[in-house]
């Protein structure tokens, strides 16, 4: 029943999975294409759920029982501890007005269909109208939008830049905008609804045929079997539109996306594009040449409205969008969109959700995307290893196989799709997360993403209503309880955190701002893991290596995932990086962790190779800075 994702796991190389003999070699040094002057970190936050401190937590409970954050609960406090956490972009999920059943008629906004409608707080992916704002987040629902603009301010303030959600692929069943600007009109205003597709039709029809409530099963109710005049199995849609996930039945499945409609892009039933295609080879032309070349193209409607949609948040101060679904969505469009925003805002961080390996390039070349999701590669990979099922050996192919896009690929642990690392269903343990978070942090050039309580070991288990456990729901009211606890009422200063959830923060803390500020993380890098796997006594596939320099900093980087035993060996770099390093034949240098400054070690060159004696607990990582 969540707004489950079409993920597509194309991974065809056995490679992937395995250590081929070729691999085992030393590899070349790989060096960053991208001039950098620091990686960039990017913290999640369910806007509604931050700054709620009401633990009632009652299952499918109204917003006066469970409560609600608010755009003000982001204080100048707050912002400035968000920031110092090494954080250097704020992504607010939830803010355009989504559907929602609390009753807003009193500012003249039409109440929302339970039938329709996924949880009592709805899903911030079915939005109602991209003009605007939830009113839920608003202290003065009529100054909804200015409390966000202030919010916006503020956080640019505070040193952040700020991302927003945006959904091309669908939008409410319900659509319908209060707030649309002069000439703006409401997505499928002008639809011909007696025609299954038109090129300019913003949706797609069953001419003749109404839209039918999907058939609950197992005993799901809307807002849990609550009484509600609205909730009566029905909604007024007809002809029925076909439904977000590409579903053409009127009656879909409740397993479906029946809360949303799939937007029309140009592209018929049949899949024929009704729009131009980009040039062959025109991914490698920069965005300036994207925007002339739509300049005099006719485009889909739904195309506009969407270009119109991102420039208007761009002008309120928005630095950047989060996409989703975005290979649900044509290439073209993207190379149309994304370079009236560049156009626009150069620096606009644009990161998209894309889950098909084989089309990572084309959203990223033509595409013109900043960054896509690294989930089916590195997350999936990281996740097995952390729940001790999976091996090491099966990191650093993954980096060879995307070097020449592993700026692209940002990092993370958890979002609001995937479960908390501290849950059952995931890891059990939010300190199995240390490790693999050193790894994905530090392993490229690409940023990272924190999902807010991530850092306070917060397992996810409220059981909310229409969100499962293990995740912390999107779709109901609630509070987070450890975040509550370092919300403090109000104070954001920990005052109530448990001494673990205090220690994971400074942990968080450590690591992130020395990523922002290393100059050895936005430059080259190479794997040392499988030339020690195949050489080094003790070091077994629990343990993760790799070696990340610059002409000022030399890294070693080393992770231990056993989370019951200590790993103790003789760690071995290879000529080839002692040389580019420039170390001298029989001296020893000073290795110095900079994560903690307790630790330190040597390593010794001999015959042109590396040797440090490494000794690393459960769950113990090492960023181990060279002192020449």
């Amino acid at each position: 029943m969540k707004h489950i994702k079409c993920i597509v796991f194309i991974m065809t190389m056995l490679s992937f999975f395995g250590c081929k003999e070729e691999e085992k070699k030393v590899q070349e040094p790989s060096k960053a294409k991208t001039e950098l002057k620091k990686k960039e970190v990017v913290y999640q936050v369910f806007t509604r759920l931050f700054g709620n401190t009401n633990t009632t937590n009652k299952p499918w409970g109204t917003i006066e029982e469970n409560g609600v954050g608010k755009f003000s609960d982001f204080t100048d406090k707050a912002l400035k501890e968000i920031k110092e956490l090494g954080v250097t972009h704020i992504w607010y999920t939830g803010v355009p007005h989504h559907d929602v059943i609390t009753d807003y008629t009193a500012y003249g906004i039409s109440n929302d269909d339970p039938d329709i409608v996924k949880g009592r707080a709805g899903s911030p992916y079915a939005v109602k109208d991209y003009y605007n704002v939830n009113p839920d987040l608003a202290d003065n629902v009529e100054n909804r939008l200015q409390e966000f603009e202030a919010l916006i301010e503020r956080s640019h303030k505070a040193g952040l830049k700020v991302i927003i959600d945006i959904v091309p692929n669908h939008v409410a069943r319900n659509y319908q905008s209060l707030s649309n600007p002069k000439g703006a009109s409401d997505f499928g205003a002008e639809d011909n609804t007696t025609l299954i597709y038109d090129i300019n039709n913003n949706f797609y029809y069953n001419p003749g045929d109404a839209f039918k409530v999907p058939e609950w099963e197992n005993g799901y109710q809307p807002l849990g079997g609550e009484n509600h005049q609205m909730a009566d199995g029905k909604f007024e849609e007809n002809p029925a539109k076909w439904t977000g996930n590409g579903s053409r039945a009127s009656q879909p499945n409740m397993y479906d996306w029946y809360e949303t409609v799939k937007v029309n892009y140009g592209v018929s039933p049949e899949g024929k594009k009704d729009f131009e295609e980009l040039p062959e080879g025109f991914g490698d032309d920069n965005y300036k040449k994207h925007f002339e070349f739509w300049r005099d193209k006719t485009i889909p409607s739904s195309w506009k409205k969407f270009k119109d949609i991102t420039l208007y948040w761009t002008a309120k101060g928005v630095d950047g969008f989060r996409y989703d679904m975005a290979e649900m969505v044509p290439v073209e469009f993207w190379s149309y969109m994304n370079s009236h925003i560049k156009t626009k805002n150069p620096n606009a961080f644009l990161l998209a959700e894309v889950y098909n390996p084989s089309l990572y390039r084309d959203y990223i070349k033509k595409g013109k995307m900043d960054y896509l999701y690294d989930k089916v590669q590195l997350y999936d990979t990281i996740k097995h290893v952390m729940q001790g099922h999976g091996k090491t050996d099966h990191i650093p192919p993954i980096q060879d196989d995307l070097k020449d896009i592993e700026h692209h690929m940002l990092h993370f642990l958890e979002n609001h799709d995937e479960q908390r690392i501290a849950s059952p269903g995931f890891a059990g343990s939010a300190q199995k997360g240390r490790p693999a978070m050193v790894v994905s942090t530090t392993i490229s050039t690409s940023p990272t993403m924190v999902y807010f309580g991530q850092e306070f070991g917060e397992p996810g288990d409220e059981d909310l209503g229409f969100g499962d456990p293990t995740r912390t729901s999107i779709f109901d009211y609630g509070s987070v309880p450890s975040l509550v606890r370092w919300v403090n009422e109000k104070q954001f200063d920990g005052g109530q955190s448990t001494s673990e959830e205090k220690e994971l923060r400074d942990f968080y803390k450590r690591l992130l701002n020395f990523t922002i500020n290393s100059s050895a993380l936005t430059s080259n890098y190479q794997d040392i893991h499988l030339y020690n796997r195949e050489s080094t006594q003790n070091y077994n596939d629990k343990v993760l290596s790799f070696v990340r320099w610059s002409d000022e900093e030399q890294l070693i980087i080393i992770s231990n995932f056993d989370a019951k035993n200590s790993q103790v060996f003789d760690l071995k770099i290879p000529e080839g990086i002692t040389e580019t390093w420039g170390l001298d034949n029989n001296k020893s240098y000073e290795l110095l962790d900079q994560l903690y400054t307790t630790y330190k070690t040597e390593l010794v060159v001999a015959n042109g190779e590396g040797l440090a004696k490494i000794t690393l607990g459960p769950l113990q990582s090492l960023i181990l800075k060279l002192k020449k």
